[in-house]
């Protein structure tokens, strides 16, 4: 069984990718942006823009089948690492009592440059 799942994002299409894919008991969400309404949302506001990423995320684990105490892993990705606490505000306020498996890393960039983060998150049903 696969299933995708589409946020709407322009981007999809011609990179070719699903917000999500659920193969068996297994959901991977892609890197997801800060974007709302075709627009980044929150600039200049890495804890916001992180927040509204993973809420992102969770709503596509849900669509998928999943629930948020299946997420077994998490990425930060972040253009500058030293506001590292801002972003881990966000994901401690989401992930307090699951505690996934959870990685930072420092990126030079992404497609649009007002992204301060992208996140992707793992999960397991049942």
């Amino acid at each position: 069984m696969r299933k995708l799942i589409s946020s709407g994002s322009h981007l999809e299409e011609p990179i070719g990718f699903s917000r999500a894919c659920r193969v068996g008991n297994l959901i991977s969400v892609s890197g997801t942006a800060p974007i709302k309404d075709g627009q980044t949302a929150y600039i200049g506001d890495v804890y916001a823009q992180t927040k509204y990423c993973m809420e992102l995320s969770m709503k596509a684990i849900l669509e998928a089948g999943g629930e948020p105490a299946g997420i077994i892993r998490t990425r930060i990705m972040l253009t500058d690492i030293s506001r590292w606490e801002e972003a881990a505000k966000a994901h401690g306020e989401l992930f307090s009592t699951i505690k996934p498996a959870c990685t930072f890393v420092e990126v030079s960039r992404f497609i649009d440059l007002a992204w301060l983060v992208e996140t992707e998150m793992d999960c397991v049903l049942g």
